[in-house]
């Protein structure tokens, strides 16, 4: 079992959202991150190499980005998003993202 650890910078975005948002999120990540968070899924998946994170998690419309230290069975969790259209934003931060394709 891996333990999910929240940056400051990913809990200052949790801040942003609503509650019922917030809490769906959380409920979210802890429930898909706990075991095996590299493992690839519908909602998970590995991100080409940036400057971002090694991973994605994809809730509705909102994204997670994360970290895998699989020696110290930790999640490091990173800023969160919300897809819209051709920009992720999340607090004054923008990733592009374009056909499906992340360009960092």
């Amino acid at each position: 079992m891996y333990e999910v650890e929240y940056t400051i910078e990913a809990i200052e975005d949790l801040k942003l959202y609503r509650k019922h948002e917030r809490q769906l999120i959380v409920d979210q990540m802890d429930g898909q991150l706990s075991h095996e968070p590299s493992h690839e899924t519908r909602n998970r998946k590995r991100l080409r190499p940036n400057s971002v994170a090694e991973f994605e998690l994809r809730i509705t419309q909102f994204r997670v980005f994360y970290d895998v230290d699989e020696n110290k069975k930790v999640v490091r969790l990173k800023p969160s998003a919300t897809k819209r259209a051709a920009v992720y934003s999340s607090e004054g931060r923008n990733i592009s993202y374009e056909n499906g394709k992340h360009l960092y």
